[in-house]
């Protein structure tokens, strides 16, 4: 193996910009170019890669993370954008970044965690990483509680409008935890990602809430990705404006607050983000999922 150099948080270095995001391109189809032009990469989100010579060849990333339980903050780092270029692969430079991000980091955090695909479940282990089952929240539309008669307009919001784009900008600034049960704190870049990456497509305003819902339908099926809003929400409410005469089923992809006891709580079996977490952590509940859209 080469000798290669290691950096970390270049946040203001072009070129390592540039091949950072070329590399993410390749390994995971994602351009992170408007996501840092628009001025979210700050300092809660730092790369630690590899050189050659002036190439990025191997990242790991860490997101500085509040994690809300049941009402107590958690200082809690999560590892991302875990990648290698192939022609530099079985060196063991994602282990070599693993390390040196743990022996860093490990005893100014209450816990390290991070969601890694079923490829490499057996990878995470050798760090001290202990798998965790999160669950999946779902409703049945007929146990929907708040009826309304008359459904709220829904204004689709354009991430390339700037008026649309600047009201996505203050609600995410602004926002409350999704969840009183299980929230982030401080996640504006995170969720500026999903916005501008992910959800383009899918982010609505419901002006009656005054609630900006990331959400999409699939027959029968409504999938809420995410409530962002700046004042706690009766969810049942926003999620009734949503629900069609088609709709069966609500996925809710975060812990949804809500005294409705016919929501239905199930161990997620199947899954392309397997949570792990260090030192072993034990949740005090027993279902539990962290909002889809702090995941890193």
């Amino acid at each position: 193996m080469g000798e290669y150099r290691l950096i970390s948080d270049y946040k203001h270095i072009e070129t390592y910009k540039e091949s950072f995001n070329e590399l993410a391109k390749q390994i995971f189809q994602l351009d992170f170019k408007e996501w840092y032009n628009k001025g979210f990469w700050n300092d809660n989100y730092v790369c630690y890669s590899y050189l050659d010579g002036e190439q990025v060849i191997a990242n790991a990333s860490v997101s500085k993370m509040i994690v809300n339980i049941n009402g107590k903050d958690y200082e809690a780092l999560q590892v991302g954008t875990v990648m290698t270029h192939p022609a530099y692969r079985n060196q063991g430079l994602a282990a070599k970044l693993m390390n040196h991000i743990i022996q860093r980091y490990e005893k100014e955090y209450d816990f390290i965690y991070l969601y890694a695909n079923d490829t490499v479940l057996d990878f995470y282990p050798k760090f001290g990483f202990e798998r965790i089952q999160e669950s999946s929240f779902c409703l049945l539309a007929s146990d929907l509680k708040k009826q309304v008669e008359q459904k709220a307009v829904l204004r689709k919001l354009e991430v390339d409008s700037e008026a649309d784009y600047l009201v996505m900008k203050e609600f995410v600034a602004k926002r409350i935890p999704v969840s009183s049960r299980l929230g982030v704190k401080n996640s504006e870049q995170l969720v500026m990602f999903y916005f501008l990456l992910v959800f383009r497509d899918a982010i609505y305003y419901v002006e009656e809430q005054d609630v900006i819902v990331l959400f999409e339908r699939a027959e029968d099926q409504l999938h809420v990705f995410d409530l962002v809003s700046k004042k706690p929400v009766d969810i049942e409410a926003v999620i009734s404006h949503l629900v069609t005469d088609e709709t069966a089923i609500i996925h809710f992809h975060f812990m949804p607050d809500s005294e409705n006891e016919k929501i239905q709580s199930a161990l997620m079996t199947t899954t392309d983000d397997v949570l792990f977490v260090r030192p072993s952590f034990k949740m005090e509940i027993e279902h539990f999922r962290f909002p889809l859209t702090s995941h890193a």
